[in-house]
């Protein structure tokens, strides 16, 4: 599948949803009565369309201050990053999980959205593995990547690991966790793993 962009930094958030959304239903008309009818299959994409934006936006408050994101960073499959943040205190892969209403709940392996099992943590891993592996690669450094699932409008989140493999965090506080880790990465690391990142051929293997 071809990338939204040669350049990734050019990306909105929840572009690659937005193409899906569109694949669904090339019909705007169609799509648009989709987008509100609670059961349809355009309906659940848009609900994620809305928690990657509201992601960003609190992503946004980390510019000015040694952080740099992209969104929608596409693989040649055509499944996609949310975001990367990626900034002093290292590299981030962050999936936008939006449950409106629901409760969240989070022990030391596992998610349960209204006490029903989620694949949530494995899959955060398996991306940010993945991530890892490709930006090594492409650095020519170790490249470390810390899964994050930001929660969007929950209605409780309870989190019981006191030591989280996967950073699992109320979009709220997104960026007061990540800028009060520790640093670990030099602006000039920074700015090159960025410009790597950004480059879509990096995602293309």
């Amino acid at each position: 599948m071809q990338p939204l962009s040669e350049d990734l930094a050019q990306n909105r958030p929840g572009d690659a949803v937005r193409r899906k959304i569109r694949e669904l239903q090339p019909n705007p008309v169609l799509r648009l009565v989709d987008w509100y009818r609670p059961r349809s299959e355009i309906f659940h994409w848009a609900s994620g369309l809305r928690g990657e934006q509201i992601t960003a936006k609190r992503l946004k408050r980390l510019r000015g201050h040694g952080w740099l994101t992209l969104h929608a960073v596409q693989w040649v499959t055509g499944t996609d990053i949310d975001h990367l943040a990626i900034g002093p205190a290292g590299v981030f892969s962050i999936n936008s999980k939006r449950h409106p209403g629901k409760t969240v709940w989070y022990g030391d392996r596992a998610v349960t959205v209204n006490r029903a099992p989620t694949r949530h943590i494995a899959a955060s891993q398996s991306e940010a593995r993945r991530v890892a592996r490709v930006l090594t690669t492409h650095c020519g450094f170790a490249v470390s990547v810390r899964p994050v699932i930001s929660v969007v409008h929950a209605a409780k989140l309870t989190v019981k690991s006191a030591d989280p493999p996967v950073l699992v965090v109320e979009v709220n506080h997104l960026d007061r966790v990540l800028s009060g880790l520790s640093p670990v990465l030099s602006t000039d690391q920074v700015s090159h793993i960025y410009e790597v990142a950004r480059d879509a051929r990096t995602w293309s293997g």
